[in-house]
């Protein structure tokens, strides 16, 4: 590390941070997707949320870079041998790609960790924020804010060894509530956002939703690899086909506030994902998207499922009388719990937030 940046390090706080979200229609932002299915036009929903995930750097031995995250053990390694298949691998990679050392990044988090609500490629987010806001303290070149989460993206694509989505990065970078409309390398606008509600609506909004932590953690990769690999074989392209349907109509459902036909699509989607991978929902899971369906409301697990959370949409009485039937479901499971439904306008962050 050189000793302009030691300086910096000594004397300011670097820090960043970004929202984590709730989805529908994920995986659609997946290229081995949207591209067979650009005719479809497809898209994926989120809502960013206020639990932020945040970065901060400190120094450290020159040379050596550690990481410490919640919900993880604390790691080192030399800059010439970060191991990008650990854990914090994605982490190890972006500050290779930076190729700063003789830091201790600390990352740490208001949601659950591993709890499917995009995680670790917020964290990736906010850590390319924090190192640009050392290249403009020491006067480099900084990332342009709107590549932030492409290049967050295609790190995490490199070294994870399976096609990864873009909606995380996006509702991290951007915050709100977005649809995103997927064209791909061969348009002059990759993807296209479609901003939908005001902030000062979303306080209201929130009254119609819940989000609960079912207790245990995801592995996304292990549940997107199946759908890649249905997909890719050729199998399962009529519910794909269904399901970019879904999504678009639950789109337009939901920006015309027509909560009603927003659940009904809502429902058809995850019907359709649990349809092709019964394991996209645990026991609690299933409960709480069970219990959604009684009280007519809507539910689908976030990101790709497999533990994680579980997010319910409904009119407000409806979602009232629910949230008292989840928290009973909720309290058989150590660690499950709801969450708070806080909507973020404000996406990524420098600085304390």
């Amino acid at each position: 590390m050189n000793s302009k940046i030691n300086e910096i390090l000594k004397s300011e706080l670097i820090t960043a941070s970004a929202p984590c979200r709730i989805d529908m229609g994920g995986t659609l932002d997946i290229s081995s997707f949207y591209y067979p299915l650009s005719y479809l036009n497809p898209c994926t929903f989120n809502i960013a949320l206020a639990m932020r995930t945040r970065v901060r750097i400190v120094p450290f031995q020159k040379g050596h870079i550690k990481i410490s995250s919640k919900g993880f053990e604390s790691t080192e390694s030399p800059i010439a041998k970060l191991p990008f298949d650990h854990p914090m691998g994605l982490m190890f990679a972006i500050t290779a790609y930076f190729q700063i050392d003789g830091i201790h990044i600390i990352i740490e988090s208001d949601s659950p960790p591993r709890s499917a609500l995009g995680g670790s490629s917020v964290a990736a987010v906010a850590l390319i924020a924090a190192f640009n806001r050392l290249l403009e303290k020491s006067g480099r070149p900084m990332v342009v804010h709107e590549q932030i989460p492409l290049l967050a993206h295609g790190i995490e694509e490199s070294v994870a060894g399976v096609p990864c989505g873009l909606q995380d990065q996006l509702a991290a970078v951007y915050g709100g509530i977005n649809a995103w409309y997927w064209n791909g390398a061969g348009d002059p606008q990759p993807f296209i956002r479609r901003s939908i509600w005001n902030p000062e609506q979303y306080e209201a909004l929130s009254k119609h939703m819940l989000l609960a932590y079912c207790g245990i953690p995801h592995e996304s990769i292990n549940i997107n690899s199946q759908w890649v690999k249905q997909f890719i074989s050729g199998e399962c392209r009529t519910q794909w086909v269904e399901i970019t349907g879904c999504t678009r109509a639950f789109v337009d459902a939901f920006a015309s506030s027509d909560i009603s036909d927003a659940v009904k699509h809502l429902n058809r989607e995850t019907a359709i994902r649990v349809e092709m991978t019964p394991d996209v929902l645990d026991k609690t899971g299933l409960q709480l998207v069970n219990s959604a369906l009684d009280y007519d409301c809507g539910a689908r697990f976030t990101g790709a499922g497999g533990g994680g959370c579980v997010w319910a949409l409904g009119n407000k009485g409806k979602i009232s009388n629910l949230k008292t039937v989840w928290e009973k479901i909720l309290c058989q499971r150590k660690e499950a719990c709801l969450l708070d439904i806080d909507i973020d306008s404000n996406g990524l962050l420098t600085g304390p937030d």
